[in-house]
């Protein structure tokens, strides 16, 4: 092994090992265990979700692949119909080239031609984390394969009249031109009105206090040309004599009813509320309640429509319903329209006011715009009837959350679930599987052959396909099965569906997970006609966010990439990545300096391990898990402990000359230690721990667990523990014998418990390891994951160790305390100690003096007086040391008195700013507690100085 740790010289080499030799595909041998991908973007990269989630199902599918399982771990990525074709249409922009210049078809090409050249990113940012996924089989949600299973379920729900084409409300992107999904609507808290604006009573009502109007508040006049009706609560006695009666819409001209309704907050606004049910989700459902019009007043660029448009709510054209649009606004922009219909009502005097308002504004996460609830004819999926055998396979147990509470927001979403728009007015994508003809039949199929032939249409009736194209959530819907070969290939769908577990995030449970579980249970049957699960459980993971709790952002400039952290960045070089492309320059500057200032030296190489140990380190059940870089340092460190310990283990078990010695592998008599026994014994306990926690999905709980074991037991203790049978020269051979062994195969054992987390230094330090180990074998990744034996438990012997690391720990307490040096060999006294304390002393006293550097070590009787003692209690026993000739007793008060004058000063310091109410008030509250915290610290300092400052005075 080099001196050193470097972590890039050996990760791309051991991945491309394991990936040429085919390491990551299933054995064929044992039970199956199957995790799907969740398929990232072809347009994305890795961000630190990703990282987070796929060391997590690696993990899982490293430590099931050596514990004997026909392990599969999927992968694919998802076509991702918005952003893929937003990327492709910027780059043809470059070329002044649009899309509709091309055709669909010559622009579907181009897609490909990026897919190929450029789609790859992520997969080979995938690989540099070292996921252990299948790549012989990884699938694209537009290949063949999928495509057809797309069609398929189409065509099959489509004639279970559970997919049909209707006339609803969208969430529709007026510059992008689609509709999109909630999930796709980003919902800002922005500045605005409310515009209150008077509309007439008609047939000479009267108001309460005898006015002839009504006063509606809006926060989009654009819309009251749509209007069909003005709602009041039922219980709103102001307007009770109203509800019934009519109001004239101003510059429309239309007698649309006042209607009572629970909808409207009475004590909001003016307790009036227009209702446009055409454009706005909130007021469809008040419409559809009161049977209104839906009357559309918006084409696809959310400009005014020359003539409204009428609809009842299924969708067809109303009649006799005056759509004529006031002169003036046709073809004007919405907001062009806001402001035209806001100087009318000033003009007629029917402009009450306008006030501030703070309002939440639904913006295209891709666009940017301000999305418009708009009424388009679109195709929906019937999801109530889905739904049903979905929420029971909950409800039954077939499905479990991990965390459980998660079900309650499965539960409170699919209890309500509404039908879903499947349909997306794009040209990448899955286009939709229905043809019409001229006179607006609509004829579904797999392909147009079979449209004609099912429903016997002549061959020169002409067909148009639908131009739109599925949801990408409809395809991945699929996943689990469309992946597997289905409908074709049931081979694979036997062996590995349904799946073990799906990884995934809280804030698509509706939009994926739900789904996967609907179409999954509808589509794919056991062999006794029973539905089957996509997978067994699903593990909700937490969102990870910034060291503040803050989401990470690029306007916020927080953004972390796990590439960075793995390969380390200068400052410049990262300053430079989070300000590209920033235009603001305020912001640009707000950015660079608030990076400088948070991350002053950039990233250091961390390597891939020690992103992977923190990341499940951070691994709780909670919602949000905030991500420290100080933490990934530690576990760079953690990395750097391990190799180290893996040298020592080499020169103690490896002649001059690298031959290896007598590690008892041969048959050779062995003795083993105290120290041996303690931690073959504490070795047994972790395996069990570390098994349990896989099954509870507690890796944070398991990575504290190896920590403290690799770190504190076996690097800190059982190493020096080692030390003085080789130093001493009374050591047997069989004792030699017993302690290489013992070293080299606890050592082999961890790197087996840690490798499903840490897969790369514990294959490189494995492979130089194993022989030593009596190990065969071309790669850890291959071997038996490590399972307890109780029979290897020595409750004596961890009595004992525990008992000599308290003498020891308590020896080196009075040496830092009293600033004695460590080389100082000193005279240790015993007193009130048990019968166990002297045998454990007579069993461990060569460990204990090579350990604590003690000259001598002396019982004192009962009734014996002991000199001027530093002392430390192990249980009853007192541990002490004399203090005579070890320190100067002078100097050490001087250099205390010294110490705690600067102490008390900054106690003082801190103290002020706490007693500052303007400080208090005014800065963070984390900012106050961390003052707090840094005074309660110095305080308990200062009391344990003093405390030592008196028992020198008494010496």
């Amino acid at each position: 092994m080099d001196k050193t740790y470097t972590p890039q010289n050996i990760e791309s080499n051991w991945y491309k090992t394991w990936e040429e030799k085919n390491y990551f595909a299933p054995s064929g041998q044992g039970d199956s265990y199957c995790i799907m991908i969740p398929p990232p973007n072809v347009t994305g990269s890795l961000h630190m979700g990703h990282a987070f989630q796929q060391t997590i199902m690696d993990a899982l599918t490293r430590y099931h692949r050596m514990t004997g399982h026909n392990t599969l771990w999927q992968p694919g990525t998802d076509h991702a119909g918005i952003a893929t074709q937003m990327v492709v249409e910027r780059l043809l922009a470059q070329d002044d080239v649009t899309r509709h210049d091309l055709g669909r078809d010559k622009f579907i090409e181009k897609v490909w031609e990026w897919k190929e050249q450029s789609g790859g990113t992520i997969t080979s940012q995938q690989r540099r984390l070292g996921t252990s996924v299948d790549w012989s089989r990884e699938r694209f949600t537009m290949d063949d394969g999928l495509s057809e299973a797309v069609k398929e379920v189409f065509v099959r729900l489509y004639e279970e009249d559970l997919i049909y084409r209707g006339k609803r409300l969208v969430n529709w992107d007026p510059k992008l031109h689609t509709a999109i999904s909630d999930l796709e609507v980003e919902n800002k808290d922005e500045s605005g009105f409310l515009w209150h604006f008077r509309y007439p009573l008609a047939d000479g009502a009267k108001t309460a206090d005898g006015k002839d109007y009504i006063v509606v508040a809006t926060t989009r006049p654009e819309t009251m040309l749509g209007d069909t009706a003005v709602a009041v609560h039922p219980e709103d006695e102001r307007y009770t004599q109203l509800v019934g009666q009519f109001v004239d819409l101003p510059l429309v001209g239309r007698r649309i009813p006042i209607v009572a309704d629970e909808y409207v907050d009475k004590d909001f606004g003016t307790g009036c509320v227009k209702i446009t049910p055409a454009h706005d989700f909130n007021d469809y459902e008040v419409g559809k309640r009161h049977q209104t019009a839906l009357i559309n007043v918006f084409n696809r660029d959310a400009q005014i429509l020359k003539q409204a448009e009428a609809f009842n709510f299924e969708g067809q054209p109303i009649e006799g319903i005056d759509c004529t649009i006031p002169e003036g606004y046709a073809e004007l922009d919405r907001y062009d329209a806001r402001k035209k219909i806001v100087a009318d009502f000033e003009a007629l005097g029917l402009l009450e006011e306008i006030k501030d308002h703070s309002l939440v504004v639904p913006r295209g996460d891709r666009s940017g715009v301000v999305i418009e609830p708009w009424l388009t004819d679109q195709w929906y999926v019937s999801a109530k009837t889905l739904a049903e055998p979905a929420i029971k396979a909950v409800e039954d147990g077939d499905i479990e959350f991990v965390p459980k509470q998660w079900e309650n927001t499965y539960f409170s979403w699919m209890r309500d679930i509404q039908d879903w728009c499947i349909s997306r007015q794009l040209w990448w994508g899955h286009q939709i599987p229905a043809w019409y003809d001229n006179d607006g039949n609509v004829y579904v199929g797999r392909t147009e052959d079979e449209v004609r032939t099912k429903h016997n249409l002549a061959a020169d009736l002409e067909l148009r396909q639908d131009e739109d194209v599925l949801d990408t959530w409809f395809s991945s819907a699929l996943w689990t099965f469309s992946t597997l070969g289905w409908p074709h290939d049931e081979e694979a769908l036997k062996t590995f569906h349904s799946t073990d577990v799906l990884v995934t995030g809280f804030d698509i449970i509706f939009f994926w997970v739900a789904r996967m579980i609907m179409m999954t249970l509808h589509f794919i049957k056991n062999e006794d006609g029973t539905p089957q699960v996509p997978f067994k459980k699903v593990y909700v993971t937490g969102l990870i966010r910034d060291e503040q709790g803050q989401k990470m952002s690029k306007s916020k400039g927080n953004v972390l990439d796990p590439i960075d952290l793995i390969d380390g960045i200068e400052l410049d070089n990262l300053v430079e990545k989070r300000t590209s492309g920033m235009m603001q320059p305020q912001l640009k500057q707000k950015i660079e300096k608030a990076t400088r200032k948070a991350f002053p030296e950039g990233f250091a190489e961390s390597g891939t391990d020690a992103l992977r140990f923190t990341l499940t380190s951070l691994a709780s059940l909670g919602r949000d898990i905030k991500f420290d870089v100080k933490r990934l340092e530690g576990y760079r460190n953690f990395c750097n402990k391990i190799w180290n310990a893996a040298r020592y283990v080499q020169m103690n078990t490896e002649d001059e000359s690298g031959n290896a010695l007598d590690c008892g592998q041969n048959g050779g008599d062995i003795e083993l230690s105290v120290a041996d026994r303690w931690i073959i014994s504490r070795l047994q306990s972790v395996e069990a721990d570390v098994q349990k926690y896989y099954e509870q999905y507690r890796f944070d709980l398991m990575s504290q667990t190896l920590y403290e074991f690799i770190w504190n037991e076996y690097c800190d203790w059982y190493l020096e523990l080692s030390k003085p049978v080789f130093w001493n020269e009374n050591s047997t051979e069989a004792q030699l014998r017993g302690t290489r062994r013992t070293l080299v195969r606890v050592l082999e054992t961890t790197l087996r418990l840690i490798h499903p987390i840490m897969p790369f230094i514990s294959e490189e330090i494995w492979q130089s390891i194993k022989g030593l180990a009596g190990v065969e074998g071309d790669s850890i990744m291959l071997q038996a994951f490590p399972v307890a034996d109780e029979s290897k438990i020595d409750q004596q012997a961890e009595q004992d160790i525990e008992w000599l690391k308290g003498v020891i720990v308590g020896v080196r307490n009075i040496r830092g305390e009293m600033n004695i040096a460590p080389s100082k060999a000193l005279d240790l006294l015993f007193r009130n100690g048990s019968e166990d304390d002297k045998q454990r002393l007579t069993n461990n006293e060569n460990f204990l003096k090579a350990l604590a550097k003690l000259e001598t070590i002396t019982w004192l009787n009962e009734g014996d007086e002991a000199p001027m003692s530093a002392t430390q209690l192990v249980g009853q026993m007192e541990v002490l040391v004399p203090m005579a000739g070890l320190i100067d007793k002078d100097a050490e008060i001087a250099r205390l008195t010294k110490e705690l004058e600067k102490l008390e000063k900054d106690i003082q310091r801190i103290a002020g700013k706490l007693n500052n109410e303007n400080f208090v008030s005014k800065a963070p509250e984390a900012v106050v507690a961390k003052e707090k915290a840094k005074l309660d610290e110095m305080s308990t300092a200062s009391s344990k100085l003093n405390e030592q400052m008196e028992a020198i005075k008494n010496m």
